[in-house]
């Protein structure tokens, strides 16, 4: 079951990195947040930032912390407390990751998503956009879900799924899963003294669902099943994944040396193999952009980004953030890759320079029609 990609390669490689830590490792058996594990968390995303990594931090704990703050000793069960919970916990969470990573020189922004944000090709856009800013202010994004208004995602969802989905959205190399357990086991060691532990293989094995055992802790929604189909949707977009026990010293910076701990779920393809095959595997497009013969040469020969200025004719009726074609003067498909700007919009920009975008549209979402990374020749 084992990968032949080198592991410890991977892991030193990585660049972006999302990192997941469970309810029981940010607060006090539920009693709260734990001040000392937060700043420990923060320590470490300070250094990995320092090596030139881009990390980001998807936390449990608002409900927990909300209850701590409210007086309640016992979980509720009503929805609307549940949501009370959630959103007087969130300032106590924010504010917690606030001080501890300026302590280290870095700052920090709450993002509070949920599963319809990542649904919504233009959210999803919009979402993709803040963080990948906030990346490059240095900045780290602490992120959960908005469970203050959305109710399905207190019911059913779980952070080891949001964590996954942001891999995806930020296209990061690598999926740090933190848990109250070591990794995956081949049965339930606590049932079975013949498991065997599973140290590195492949994200998506069907086999590995069939090993995964149910929810370990009292304290977080997640079981370890939730943590094998992360990493399978995860490794969707490329992006590798580690399930690993988040008390170990320095978790993340041994990781980032590629010590492998706990276990790795390689990703089949590559970051850009896998985004670029979603690309070119659509079968139903919404729409099309005809480009002149220079813009159609650049292209094919150099890869570069689809600028407004080459287009010469828009078809169909797609939103940005859609797969659409791009179509040389013959109206031979030679490419394809997510538009920026929707239907309506393309055609007005046709044949206009970038510089004319905002005064066109009123905005300016990108200076290009398709960017180089967000397209890939078919032809």
């Amino acid at each position: 079951m084992t990968e032949n990609k080198d592991g410890a390669v991977l892991l030193r490689e990585a660049r972006r990195i999302v990192v997941k830590v469970g309810s029981s490792l940010v607060t006090n058996e539920g009693r709260g947040l734990d001040e000392h594990a937060i700043g420990e968390w923060s320590r470490q995303l300070a250094a990995l930032a320092g090596q030139g990594r881009e990390v980001i931090m998807v936390s449990s704990g608002a409900i927990a912390e909300g209850m701590k703050r409210l007086g309640w000793v016992t979980r509720p069960q009503e929805l609307d407390k549940l949501q009370a919970a959630a959103a007087v916990g969130q300032m106590g969470l924010a504010q917690m990751y606030e001080t501890k990573l300026r302590e280290h020189g870095m700052g920090s922004a709450q993002v509070l998503l949920t599963h319809a944000d990542l649904a919504d090709r233009e959210r999803y856009l919009n979402a993709r956009s803040t963080l990948l800013t906030l990346l490059s202010l240095r900045v780290v994004p602490v992120i959960n879900e908005n469970d203050t208004v959305v109710n399905d995602e207190i019911k059913f969802g779980d952070n080891d799924t949001l964590g996954a989905l942001v891999a995806n959205l930020v296209e990061a190399d690598l999926l740090v899963i933190l848990t109250d357990q070591k990794g995956l086991y081949s049965a339930d060691p606590r049932k079975d003294p013949q498991a065997r532990f599973i140290q590195q293989a492949r994200a998506g094995d069907a086999a590995l669902e069939q090993m995964a055992g149910g929810a370990g802790s009292s304290i977080g929604k997640g079981g370890m099943i939730t943590k094998v189909l992360a990493a399978r949707r995860a490794a969707g977009s490329g992006a590798s994944t580690v399930i690993a026990w988040g008390r170990e010293t320095d978790c993340l910076l041994r990781l980032a040396q590629g010590e492998i701990i706990g276990t790795l779920l390689v990703a089949p393809d590559q970051k850009s193999q896998a985004r670029k095959r979603w690309m070119a595997d659509h079968l139903q497009l919404r729409g099309a952009v005809t480009v002149d013969a220079g813009a159609a040469a650049k292209l094919r020969a150099e890869g570069k980004s689809l600028l407004p200025i080459g287009m010469t004719a828009v078809e169909g009726d797609f939103s940005r953030g859609e797969v659409i074609a791009v179509r040389d003067p013959s109206g031979q498909e030679i490419a394809r890759g997510l538009a920026n700007y929707a239907a309506a919009e393309a055609r007005i920009l046709c044949r206009r320079p970038s510089a004319d975008i905002e005064k066109l549209l009123g905005y300016i979402a990108e200076p290009e029609m398709i960017h180089r990374t967000n397209l890939v020749v078919t032809r």
